[in-house]
């Protein structure tokens, strides 16, 4: 069967495509390489030895999108492609509605006209709200997001929900991430952020091999073992395997499903920290700073529907997540720029 994965060059679409192409899938790829590079697919076929399709353009082009179909038979859509910096976001708000939501009107338009209506989509936790009790679990309550990529997530949620009630022979999957980290163990494709990373791990990495100077930890009197905020990480390459697990189910259960992919493990800033110095044997600069605004003490997931219905586990500790986000940085020192 073949999986078009929209945004299939950036971080997760890459693994992800990875993990496809290794279970035999077919895969095309449509990335309009706004926040990615294309070299990530390269990579990606070099180390499985097999071919994807790439087309590159923007989902919101509903002409290439009707190539895009007519050209392969494509079973099942992988939703990835979005604008995904929250800080951008709030100084972008347009732009973030308009990318985001249009690319999935446009998408499910043009599935429902060719009459293939199965798409995962990639969701985030940042649509739970703040006032959940821990674990977070999928009928927690959700909406009260504090930035418009958080509400543009939401309202995907809503938007292809929606359709499924509508229209019983759709099939959707909601995947809700945690905090993805890592990279493949070849440490030939990572995380690659444009400008000053907005994440944890990569601002990490970045430090270790020199681009940065310090890590700034955002507060340390949070009620947490050490005083610093808690959450969910998980290996990037446990989320793709998610990705794999959720189309061979969303194939075969029409209707609308949600599933966190998280590992249910809570991990504090300075654990990753000090895992990160003692894993890989490097120095890693930091100072404790004022909180952020919005920031809460702890999230994390409970993964256990995705466990029962999809088969699915993360398998990778902290460790593993620490490793191989510096074998990435080491070996690509300026990420795919070299």
């Amino acid at each position: 069967m073949n999986v078009l994965v929209t945004g299939g060059a950036g971080y997760i679409g890459s693994h992800t495509c990875l993990e496809l192409l290794e279970r035999d899938y077919g895969v095309v790829v449509i990335d309009n390489l706004s926040n990615s590079n294309p070299k990530s697919l390269d990579r990606v076929q070099e180390l499985t030895g097999k071919q994807l399709k790439f087309y590159e353009g923007d989902v919101r082009d509903e002409a290439l999108l009707r190539k895009i179909f007519a050209e392969n038979e494509i079973g099942c859509v992988i939703h990835f492609a979005g604008l995904k910096a929250v800080g951008e976001s709030v100084a972008k708000p347009w732009e973030y509605y308009d990318n985001n939501l249009n690319s999935t009107l446009m998408l499910t338009k043009v599935m429902k006209e060719v009459g293939m209506k199965n798409i995962i989509f990639s969701s985030s936790a940042t649509v739970y709200t703040a006032t959940n009790e821990m674990p977070l679990r999928e009928t927690s309550a959700t909406g009260g997001c504090t930035n418009p990529y958080g509400w543009t997530k939401y309202m995907t949620e809503q938007i292809l929900s929606g359709i499924a009630f509508a229209d019983k022979a759709w099939s959707v999957c909601l995947l809700r991430y945690f905090n993805p980290i890592g990279a493949h163990e070849s440490g030939r494709i990572g995380e690659d952020p444009r400008g000053i990373p907005n994440n944890l791990m990569p601002y990490i990495t970045q430090v270790a091999v020199g681009r940065r100077e310090k890590l700034s930890v955002f507060g340390n009197d949070y009620e947490t073992h050490d005083g610093t905020g808690v959450r969910d990480y998980i290996h990037v390459v446990d989320l793709a395997k998610g990705h794999v697990a959720a189309v061979e189910y969303t194939v075969n259960h029409p209707g609308c499903e949600v599933f966190n992919l998280g590992t249910g493990t809570g991990y504090s800033v300075l654990d990753m920290v000090h895992t990160f110095r003692e894993v890989n044997q490097v120095a890693l600069p930091y100072v404790i700073t004022d909180r952020r605004p919005g920031d809460i003490a702890v999230c994390y997931a409970d993964p256990a529907k995705s466990a029962e219905l999809l088969g699915w586990k993360a398998e990778k500790n902290l460790a593993d997540m620490c490793r191989d986000s510096w074998n990435w940085q080491k070996n690509n020192p300026q990420g795919y720029g070299e």
